[in-house]
């Protein structure tokens, strides 16, 4: 005799129940990858808040560009166009160790079907450079992330530009666009060596062979830059990509009211870094000491598993944490003025006092 209508109906509704359950327990799981631990309403733990799609690329040349510099066009494997892109734009090479690096696009924003990247090698680096220079040649593919723009070019009548050394990698596309805009331009270009400067020719080709729109500042020849910004018109936008003291250099020049765009080859350092402070992890219910020298994203995941992290240096905003409470000391190159005000990215910045309290 087979089961009766009420028996049937019953085990539909339970199997229903079953299945809503396992659906909301997945959806919950989704919103806070940390569950059990309460939700936020808008979640930044353990998910990257800048997300981006990740394509895999066919290295179709690899050129050396100047000493120590490689050039790599990279190319969709099936010959499909590529994402668009603005000057000042970066692509996330995923390197086949896993390291995830940044690099600015140096090509032309027109030409859809590739990217350019060049990147120096650094002795002292922490090994991506050298990974790109080592193990990255035509044939191969690569994983890339992006692109994004932290540095872009915005619209003015008059530009002064200044770069060091592979700085000039995303200042080449904006001098393309001021060119192409009919604005003003100049640029001061500094280097080690002439041989040392990659696109060297290219930059003062764009120039038309003018003096006074390309200046050309080899070290071992000239020595350091006279940065003389008195001459340029009202409204003139600066941007500087380089080393550290360079960056100080343009800055200390700058005229008063000047608008100073900068990216940076590395996050910022501070005098923070010689104190010890707590991270009070307000969800998980732990305290961690970041010890001088360390950083907030090491100490935090010797203590939470699976805290998300990739380019720990600043630029790429995986590691982005809510900041409860405690003054921020920032040092990233990503971040908005608005996101800084209640969230830091713990692998490079610190606290202003002895005390940070994380939504963690």
């Amino acid at each position: 005799m087979g089961p009766s209508l009420p028996r049937v109906r019953t085990v539909v509704l339970v199997a229903g129940a079953a299945l809503l359950a396992k659906r909301a327990l997945h959806r919950r799981i989704s919103a806070s990858p940390l569950w059990p631990l309460p939700a936020l309403e808008t979640p930044v733990s353990g998910r990257g808040r800048h997300r981006t799609v990740s394509r895999r690329l066919l290295i179709t040349e690899r050129t050396p560009e100047a000493d120590g510099v490689v050039r790599l066009r990279l190319e969709s494997a099936s010959g499909e166009r590529l994402d668009a892109w603005t000057p000042g734009a970066h692509l996330d090479l995923v390197l086949p160790s896993g390291l995830v690096r940044q690099y600015s696009l140096c090509g032309d924003p027109a030409d859809r079907e590739a990217y350019t990247v060049a990147t120096r090698l650094i002795e002292d680096g922490r090994g991506g450079s050298r990974e790109v220079h080592e193990q990255l040649h035509a044939g191969a593919e690569i994983e890339v992330r992006g692109p994004r723009n932290r540095f872009p070019l915005v619209e003015a009548a008059s530009y002064v530009f200044v770069a060091g050394g592979i700085g000039i990698t995303p200042v080449l596309p904006m001098l393309r666009a001021a060119e192409a805009a009919g604005a003003r331009w100049r640029l001061v270009y500094c280097g080690r060596t002439r041989a040392s400067m990659p696109f060297l020719a290219e930059a003062v080709e764009l120039g038309g062979g003018d003096a006074g729109r390309v200046t050309v500042v080899p070290q071992d020849e000239l020595g350091h830059p006279e940065l003389d910004f008195g001459a340029d018109p009202p409204g003139t936008v600066y941007y500087c990509c380089g080393p550290e003291g360079l960056l100080g250099a343009v800055s200390a020049a700058l005229p008063d009211g000047g608008a100073l765009h900068l990216e940076r080859f590395a996050p910022q350092t501070g005098t923070a870094d010689s104190a010890s402070f707590d991270v009070e992890l307000r969800r998980s219910g732990r305290t961690v000491t970041v010890a001088p020298g360390a950083t907030v994203l090491a100490a935090v995941r010797a203590e939470v598993a699976n805290v998300p992290y990739s380019c720990e240096q600043g630029f790429c905003g995986t590691c982005q944490q809510r900041v409860v409470e405690g003054e921020i000391d920032h040092r990233d190159e990503l971040l908005t003025d608005a996101e800084r005000g209640d969230s830091m990215l713990i692998c490079v910045s610190r606290a202003r006092g002895g005390r940070l309290v994380l939504d963690l």
